[in-house]
Parts: structure tokens; C-alpha cells; sequence
């Protein structure tokens, strides 16, 4: 068997390759319409199964019923059941299809429900799509997307809200992503697609419908964004504001306000979780000289701390303070609406935070 792998690795050209070198931001033109973050996707996955005979869509419900969130609309209408495959419930083993078929060379997107329920195919993700390369010695790249919604939504208590961004960075071999709007969405998926290693795509539930203005350039069927490049999206000079994802949204709205006080906030997008873009976050630092890191997940072991302890070790003649967080509650998501406000970051305390070091 392993010989015949090998054989139809070599015949695909699906030889290893290095990580790409996140490129310098595009500078766009004026928007000209808008786009939800859905149909972004959406887009996305329909011009690279066009572009690529190899890519294919696989996971519950995504073919017949379109998909749990309607991400994959379409699709098995115009592309057929070979190219939009529903699977079974058990993402043990719809992953592991998926995954073969990857070191085989085809190019799969996995699609879960939600991330949650991704831990049921940890052993595929990790201990075959993330190390083979590196166990095969550079001879069998796995080029493969995970995607799906993660982190909280609304009233789906624990055992759907939980946010595995910081997890699955810690995994060598893993590339990690995590949109905020609808160019990210575009940009970032069809870089997932084309790379040759394992993606996880963070898609969140909250966001899928909501609309932002997209350029032309976003529009273009072969507009890719580079994995590893961050994005400013507010300019300030006071405190640098982090996050991914949702928290992007919360973070622009506390900065917003924050700047009727006159503390002038620079927002970062980190769009890459893995790998991080540190040269923005140090260039801002040297700027600001005070960072608050902004995200979801729960504070032990998390996407912040590990800003924070790269900030000490690359500028920590810069910072005038410490580098605080704002996360989510360290316990399981609950399901009453009051409770789980509480257990997530809000908009006052970012502000709160920014306050007590601005």
C-alpha cells in the first residue's frame, strides 16, 4: 500500500514545500458593493472546485441539504456527487477519507458542523494530516481544509461554543486561519485551498450573514490572500487593540468609542493564528507601546498569552505596560442569554482594559 501512496504522490507532484513568505498588503480600491461572509465562502469554494479538478467538499449535510449554514449552496448542483460528497455522522471517519485522500493528491475540503465536533477526529487531524510530512521525510504533504464555525454563537451552550484557535496553533504542521469579513473570508479560504499543507479554517457562526463592502480586487476569481500576514484595520497611536475573528468587530466598536475620549486605538486583524504575524505586531508595538489582546477563548494557554510572551521577547523595551487580555470566562460556555454575556468578552471590557493602562 505505501508504495502505491508514494507512486501516486509522485505522479501528482504533491512533493513538500516550504510555507509561503506572507507577502506586503494589497491596497484595494474603493468598494463598490457589499458581500456576507457567507457568500464569500460560498464563492470561494465554487472557483476553486472550477479551478481545480482535484479539489472536492466533503462532510455532513453538505451536499443534498446545501449546508448546515448553507455555505456549500449550490454546489452539488453544479458540480455533481463525486465533487460534493455527504458523509455519515461520524467525523472519525469522514476525516480519515478525507486525509487519505489528501496524501493520495487530492485536495479536500472537510467541512464540520462545528469545530466542537471535531474533537471526534483529533487522532486524523493531528497524528496524520499534521506529522506525516514530517515522518515521511518531506515525501507526503497533505493538502488538505478543515473548516467549519467555531467559538460561541448564540444559546448552544457548551458543547458548541468553544473556541479551539489557540489549541490547534500549538500543533506543528498545522496553518491556522481565522476570518473576520468577507475579504478575509474570499482571500484566506482560496489560500487554504491552494497550500499544500493542512489548513484549519475558523469560520464564525455569528458572522455568516452579516455584509461587508468588498473592492473589485476582492471580486477577482483569482484574488488570494497570503496565510501569515495580519491586517490593520484602524491606525492609532495609543494602545494596539488584537483579536481575530468576531472580536475584530467588538474591538473596532470599543475603539470607536474609546476615541471620543481621546485614546486613539489601532486595531489589528490577525487573519493567521498560526503562523503569527509578528512583524505587525511588533511594528505597532513601537507605535503605541501598550497592546491589549482581545479573543474568545478561555485565558489559560491562549492565542493572547502567547502574544504577550512573544511581546516580552521581541520588544520588551517597548512596552510601557504590560500586555493585557481580554478572553472569555474559564468555564464551559452556559446556556442562559445572561450568563453567557458574562462568560464572553464584551465591548466595555476592551474599553475597561484599554482605560486602565491608556
Amino acid at each position: 500500500m505505501l508504495p502505491s501512496l508514494l507512486g501516486a504522490v509522485r505522479q501528482h507532484g504533491l512533493l513538500a514545500r516550504l510555507p509561503r513568505v506572507a507577502q506586503s498588503a494589497r491596497a484595494f480600491s474603493t468598494p463598490t458593493t457589499e458581500m456576507t461572509v457567507r457568500d464569500a465562502i460560498n464563492s470561494a469554494l465554487d472557483e476553486e472546485l472550477a479551478r481545480d479538478d482535484k479539489v472536492y467538499v466533503l462532510g455532513e449535510e453538505v451536499g443534498e441539504y446545501q449546508g448546515a449554514y448553507k455555505i456549500t449552496r449550490g454546489l452539488l448542483q453544479k458540480y455533481g456527487p463525486d465533487r460534493v460528497k455527504d458523509t455519515p455522522i461520524t467525523e472519525a471517519g469522514f476525516t480519515g477519507i478525507a486525509v487519505g485522500s489528501a496524501f493520495a493528491g487530492l485536495k479536500p475540503v472537510c467541512e464540520f458542523m462545528t469545530w466542537n465536533f471535531a474533537l471526534q477526529a483529533l487522532d486524523q487531524i493531528i497524528n496524520s494530516a499534521a506529522k506525516t510530512l514530517y515522518m515521511s521525510a518531506g515525501q507526503i504533504n497533505c493538502p488538505i481544509v478543515f473548516r467549519g464555525p467555531n467559538g460561541a454563537a448564540a444559546g448552544v451552550a457548551a458543547q458548541h461554543s468553544q473556541c479551539f484557535a489557540a489549541w490547534y496553533s500549538s500543533v506543528p504542521g498545522l496553518k491556522v486561519l481565522a476570518p473576520y469579513d468577507s475579504e478575509d473570508a474570499r482571500g484566506l479560504m482560496k489560500a487554504a485551498i491552494r497550500d499544500p499543507d493542512p489548513v484549519i479554517f475558523l469560520e464564525n457562526e455569528i458572522l455568516y450573514g452579516q455584509a461587508f463592502p468588498v473592492t473589485p480586487e476582492v471580486l477577482d476569481k483569482d484574488f488570494v490572500l497570503p496565510i501569515g500576514k495580519a491586517k490593520v484595520m484602524r491606525e492609532g497611536k495609543h494602545v494596539t487593540l488584537v483579536s481575530f475573528s468576531k472580536m475584530v468587530g467588538y474591538c473596532l466598536k470599543a475603539a470607536s468609542a474609546l476615541a471620543r475620549d481621546g485614546v486613539e486605538c489601532e486595531v489589528i486583524n490577525l487573519r493567521s493564528i498560526k503562523p503569527l504575524d509578528k512583524d505587525c505586531l511588533v511594528a505597532s508595538l513601537k507605535k503605541t507601546h501598550k497592546m491589549v489582546v482581545v479573543e474568545e477563548g478561555w485565558p489559560q494557554s491562549g492565542v493572547g498569552s502567547e502574544i504577550a510572551a512573544l511581546m516580552q521577547e521581541l520588544a520588551f523595551d517597548e512596552l510601557d505596560a504590560p500586555v493585557l487580555r481580554v478572553t472569555g470566562a474559564e468555564v464551559p460556555m452556559p446556556y442562559a442569554a445572561n450568563l453567557e454575556a458574562a462568560a464572553l468578552p464584551q465591548v466595555d471590557d476592551i474599553v475597561k482594559a484599554v482605560k486602565s493602562i491608556a
